[in-house]
């Protein structure tokens, strides 16, 4: 069942979703070669917690850690382990809190230190492609137009949209009804009311759109080895334009400092 969040709702979870912005942008201070997802993960829990929150991930069906750490051909939910990131990798860190009882979740994809050409192209498609998607998510709307516009932008720029992992909605819960795919055809799918909260989040790879999991049941991976990006926001869909529960402000400014 599809539950339209009112006004004091999703002012909790724009609470929520801003918390993830920050604890994002922490680590942008310090992300970059020779740091290990490990030392990332310590310090996004420890952000959470002192800010009154909890970790979503942490213990979700089993998941060990805060985040999910995603390096280079790792698509999604990576663990954060002793790995040190190199010059050239480029990491995926998704992350969701728990705040007065809602649920903020985001991703963002990093560039660690100075990478391909090919790479920079992947990350500014698939954080477009987010972008593109987030213009459809307005009432009267169907989740097809979402998948389909971020679909387009992806593939425009000759890069592959993977197919076994969506977005969802958002509230109490961290996955709620409906699913949102990063594919499919415009004017198909449920319609969107005022008040429907969901994650947006395009998992875009450099090769084709094949992919596979580990045996740890979790870390998924391209078939042909190359990078794959995503960037997540929460946003809630409102009339004439989305309400964007999620920033990269925080983010791109310390980026803009490094």
């Amino acid at each position: 069942m599809i539950h339209c969040k009112n006004e004091n709702e999703v002012e909790l979870l724009r609470a929520s979703n801003i918390l993830v912005s920050k604890t994002l942008a922490e680590l942008a201070k310090i992300i970059g070669p020779g740091v290990t997802t490990k030392q990332l993960d310590t310090l996004a829990e420890t952000f959470i917690r002192d800010n009154g929150a909890k970790p979503a991930f942490k213990g979700y069906h089993g998941f060990p850690a805060t985040l999910c750490t995603s390096v280079n051909e790792a698509v999604v939910h990576g663990f954060p382990n002793e790995r040190v990131l190199r010059e050239g990798d480029i990491l995926s860190v998704d992350c969701g809190v728990e705040l007065n009882g809602y649920v903020g979740d985001s991703a963002f994809t990093f560039a660690i230190g100075e990478v391909s050409e090919e790479a920079k192209k992947l990350l500014e498609y698939t954080r477009a492609s987010l972008e593109e998607g987030i213009k459809m998510a307005i009432a009267g709307n169907r989740i097809g137009d979402v998948s389909h516009a971020v679909q387009q932008k992806a593939e425009s720029g000759g890069f592959s949209v993977v197919r076994e992992f969506v977005g969802h909605g958002i509230g109490k819960k961290m996955h709620e009804a409906p699913e949102v795919p990063n594919f499919g055809r415009q004017g198909s799918g449920t319609l969107m009311r005022k008040g429907l909260v969901i994650c947006i989040e395009p998992m875009i790879n450099m090769g084709n759109k094949e992919v596979y999991m580990l045996d740890d049941g979790w870390t998924v991976k391209t078939v042909d080895g190359k990078y794959s990006a995503h960037f997540e926001k929460a946003v809630a869909v409102d009339k004439g334009k989305a309400d964007v529960l999620t920033t990269y402000d925080f983010i791109d400014e310390i980026l803009s400092r490094k």
